[in-house]
């Protein structure tokens, strides 16, 4: 399992097509403010080293924003300024260091062919190694000469196939890497390979006792071993990913203008495309239904396994299932913008974010080349002026470069992060950046919204008062203004009964307030009493949020909202004092609706009537303690404080800017992914440094064990294979279920007070 390798350029297929400029340019995402995003698939990508040297080189270009590479999904991601509209040519900047860089779509089929041709050369190296050994029997047995040289022979043309088939994925790397000026872990192995099998051809020939074929082959058949598996637990510890796209149609029926009916793939969607979706298909692209009514499973997205009810008008997401009846469906967005697509995009880059562990990792990859590169010439003049042995000093000095490599440091941080990530997905619950994981596994505060967080995000009407037909019709009229759940409630509310639509101007909406516009030549407000009424209001009612509207302070009606725990807010509340965490809550509704909660749920630290700046400010005070806060919120009044604290949570209910700011999201309905993150997070760390543990000890004993001499190429090439795959098979641990026995279950219900 070697660093920097290119396992396509091994294959005889021809390589992929490198994208041109223009192709990058309309694969790019507009991020706004002149910023573009484009990520590219680079299949020779192997190691830590290899990220280091395409992000530095990527970002010495002046119009690179910025440049973060994806080990695990071997892809990198590059922001760039579109001053003129026209990107650099990053696949051609790539290349001047050897590595191919190409279109995800155009790469997604390489693994397939990279996993077969490692097959036929493993099959290969492994065929010559074990009949060479078998000859070798008889050699060291010790066999007449004429009897050794045949079989010395015979060695030789078996290992002839192994040598330049299977070994070819080696050289052709090495020399790709060397004449691009810079040195891979092939390079040593191809020389070691050669050296070993080229010292046995002459030793053959000169009719010497001993013949290192089986070094050769089996280093070959041992390093190609290493590769596969490495190659096999890599993919499955990304098919959370892949999984999710091969969800996902890869075309829609387009409906065209003169009604023709078209099978189109994704990529022809675009903004008012109009689609068919049959009974049984995929929503391709986020929409609305023109016509039809169906059921729609949005279990994919939300966790929640009742279908439900949609007809004209209403609102479908990528991914949703349509299990009724055909619907016609007008796109609003393309594919690639959807919320299925930013899903699919926070799970590949969930290793993006760099740790305190990652960057550790990085710095050692980048001292490798020229810390043990020294090393071995220092070891190779050192051997040779003791022993002047040139054959016993090439070998020793190639064996201390290959068992060296740190493949296992590079792989100790990602691979325990995608794993992580992939079991939290499974699990409801999305990782949007991998050094979050380790964030919250330092957390000793949680902090909670109460609406939308701790309670459902759909609070209900209860009881409503108005001095006539108007007032209420203003009040709805302005409600339509908001997306806020009171709002909409009040919204639903009036579509059942009689209303008059008004025309208000200058309608505005205050972050944590309300909503204010004029109607007449007077300002009416409808939200929170203390500010839409300026202190004149009465105090709202126990377990219940009122808003009201008011003409110049005057209030003119009130709304009384009613508030349903939402499920397992309880028993996330025990779970985390079980844990002993400090938990808090923190919310703008008035202190006697936070604490009949408050009570419901096991919160005994409660902060009402607070706006967007005295959440964030709360959240700076706690962390000023040297308090590891967690915040858990929903809305954009939520926003801030998500961004301050140490990490964050937020519910997939939750606002577009919530979402965005949050580093965790919640699929499903309830609090239960709180206990399976924190979970997650503590166990991830633990095998994050039990997997530094395990590199850092591999590289103290095996270096100096090289460099005295104790280990050939041959136990190098195992030995630096194992410690890779023990790294790996380490971090795969993670998905053995980690939910506590049914005892601790148990106390935990107990407390919170259910069952």
């Amino acid at each position: 399992m070697t660093c920097c390798a290119s396992i396509a350029s091994s294959l005889p297929e021809p390589g992929p097509r490198r994208p041109g400029v223009d192709e990058v340019a309309l694969a790019s995402k507009d991020l706004g403010s002149g910023l573009r995003q484009i990520t590219l698939s680079v299949p020779d990508m192997r190691c830590g080293a290899c990220m280091a040297l395409l992000e530095s080189t990527l970002g010495k270009h002046p119009e690179v924003h910025m440049a973060r590479a994806n080990l695990t999904a071997k892809r990198v991601t590059i922001h760039w300024h579109a001053e003129n509209g026209s990107p650099p040519d990053f696949a051609a900047l790539i290349g001047t260091i050897g590595y191919t860089a190409v279109l995800p779509m155009e790469g997604r089929d390489q693994s397939d062919g990279e996993i077969s041709g490692l097959l036929r050369a493993l099959a290969v190296a492994g065929f010559c190694s074990m009949n060479i050994m078998v000859l070798s029997v008889s050699v060291w047995a010790g066999a007449d000469p004429a009897t050794r040289q045949t079989l010395h022979l015979m060695s030789a043309a078996l290992a002839l196939p192994a040598v330049i088939y299977s070994g070819a994925t080696f050289y052709r790397s090495a020399w790709r890497a060397l004449v691009h000026g810079r040195a891979n872990m092939d390079v040593p192995v191809s020389i070691g390979v050669l050296l070993s099998f080229g010292l046995s051809v002459y030793d053959t020939f000169a009719e010497g006792r001993q013949a290192y074929f089986e070094a050769s082959t089996s280093l070959i058949f041992i390093l190609l071993v290493g590769r596969t598996l490495d190659h096999l637990m890599r993919r499955r510890a990304r098919s959370a990913a892949a999984s999710l796209a091969d969800m996902m149609p890869k075309g829609a029926n387009v409906i065209r203008a003169d009604g023709r009916i078209e099978y189109v793939p994704l990529s022809d969607i675009v903004s008012g495309t109009r689609t068919l979706i049959a009974a049984g298909d995929r929503i391709p692209a986020d929409g609305t239904i023109l016509s039809g009514q169906s059921e729609l499973d949005r279990s994919l997205l939300t966790g929640e396994s009742r279908w439900e009810a949609v007809g004209p008008g209403g609102q479908v997401r990528a991914g949703d299932l349509n299990v009724g009846h055909p619907l016609t469906v007008e796109a609003t967005a393309a594919p690639g913008d959807s919320t299925l697509a930013d899903l699919h995009r926070m799970l590949e880059a969930v290793e993006d974010g760099r740790s305190q562990y990652q960057i550790l990792a990085d710095r050692a990859a980048r001292l490798y080349a020229p810390v043990i590169h020294g090393l071995s010439v220092l070891t190779f003049l050192s051997w040779f002026a003791v022993t002047q042995d040139i054959h016993l000093s090439l070998t020793i000095s190639i064996s201390v470069l290959i068992i060296a490599c740190p493949c296992a440091l590079g792989l100790a941080v990602p691979m325990v992060q995608v794993v992580a990530a992939r079991r939290l997905f499974t699990q409801g619950v999305v990782a949007r950046d991998g050094s979050a994981l380790e964030r919250l596994a330092e957390i000793d505060t949680v902090v909670f919204d109460k609406t939308g967080t701790l309670t459902q995000y759909e609070p209900t009407l209860l009881t409503g008062n108005w001095t006539g037909p108007l007032e209420f019709s203003l009040a709805v009229s302005l409600s339509r203004f908001s997306s806020h759940p009171m709002s909409r409630a009040i919204a639903d509310y009036a579509s059942r009964r009689e209303w008059e639509a008004l025309a208000l101007d200058d309608v505005r909406e205050i972050q944590g307030n309300g909503l204010e516009a004029s109607f007449r030549g007077e300002v009416y407000r409808l939200g929170r009493a203390a500010w839409a009424a300026s202190g004149d209001a009465d105090d709202r009612t126990a377990a219940a949020s009122t808003i009201v509207l008011t003409r110049q302070g005057e209030i003119l009606a009130s709304f009384v909202f009613g508030e349903k725990v939402r499920a397992g807010s309880a028993m996330a509340v025990q779970f985390l004092k079980s844990r002993g965490i400090a938990v808090e809550m923190l919310t703008g509704d008035v202190p006697e609706a936070a604490l009949a909660v408050a009570r419901e749920v096991g919160i005994d630290s409660v902060k009402a009537a607070a706006l967007p700046k005295d959440k964030a400010e709360a959240i700076d005070a706690l962390r000023g303690l040297g308090r590891k806060v967690m915040m858990i919120g929903d809305g954009i009044n939520d926003a801030v404080a998500l961004k301050t604290a140490h990490v964050s949570m937020v519910p997939a209910s939750g606002s577009d800017i919530g979402r965005s700011a949050a580093d965790f999201i919640l699929l499903n309905g309830d609090m239960d992914g709180i206990k399976v993150a924190l979970t997650t997070a503590g166990r991830a760390a633990v095998l994050i440094r039990q997997n530094f543990a395990l590199a850092i000890v591999y590289n103290a004993c095996s270096i100096p064990l090289a460099l005295l001499g104790y280990a050939n190429p041959l136990i190098a090439a195992i030995a630096m294979s194992t410690s890779s795959i023990l790294v790996v098979a380490n971090a795969m641990r993670l998905e053995i279920d980690g939910t506590p026995p049914g005892r601790e279950m148990r106390r935990i219900k107990k407390l919170a007070g259910v069952g």
